[in-house]
């Protein structure tokens, strides 16, 4: 009977011990795939639920309701009073305020690394966006980071864009444009259209 007493002790410290170690494992695994998110994996999340949040940008804050996010942007439209559609860089986002649904939501993320197979969007960068919107000759606002600069889009270098600066509006013609800008994209905290 002290026998069986003994043995039912050591089970159980064991049971005890593997438990332990599990747990161990399964905290430290959840540690690692914590520390291989980024921003994009948490922003990817949110735009897949269609969320409106609240963006720090230099020194202004947008409200935007996400939608499509590219390999280092996301597209979505900006709330009242502007409501137009804008491109978003994720290096210019400085904070996001989120709810405690939000962190939990964007916490569930999967880190992405470049897959090759992913979607279209999710691969393009933000040149090509921009290069889209040039071939269109719409007319935008660039967010800069100390003000912004009203006009079309002429071309799209590898890190830059050259704009023809003119008069909110206005279509873009040579004799009302006023002046031309050379602004690097890493410069660029959003882009109205």
């Amino acid at each position: 009977m002290r026998w069986d007493s003994l043995f039912d002790d050591l089970e159980s410290q064991l049971e005890r011990e593997l438990t332990a170690e599990e747990l161990d494992l399964a905290v430290e695994e959840e540690r690692l795939r914590l520390g291989r998110l980024g921003v994009r994996d948490r922003v990817a999340v949110l735009a897949g639920l269609g969320r409106r949040l609240r963006v720090d940008v230099g020194d202004q804050a947008f409200d935007i309701r996400l939608g499509v996010i590219g390999r280092d942007w996301v597209a979505g439209e900006l709330a009242a009073p502007h409501r137009t559609q804008c491109i978003l860089p994720l290096p210019a986002i400085e904070s996001l305020v989120l709810s405690l649904a939000d962190i939990r939501a964007s916490l569930a993320a999967t880190p992405q690394d470049d897959d090759p197979a992913g979607s279209l969007p999710s691969r393009l960068g933000l040149p090509f966006v921009l290069r889209d919107l040039c071939r269109r000759r719409r007319e935008v606002e660039l967010a800069v980071r100390n003000g912004s600069i009203v006009g079309t889009i002429d071309r799209v270098g590898r890190d830059h864009v050259d704009i023809a600066v003119h008069e909110s509006g206005l279509p873009r013609r040579d004799d009302v444009v006023t002046q031309y800008r050379l602004v690097p994209i890493t410069t660029i905290r959003l882009i109205r259209f």
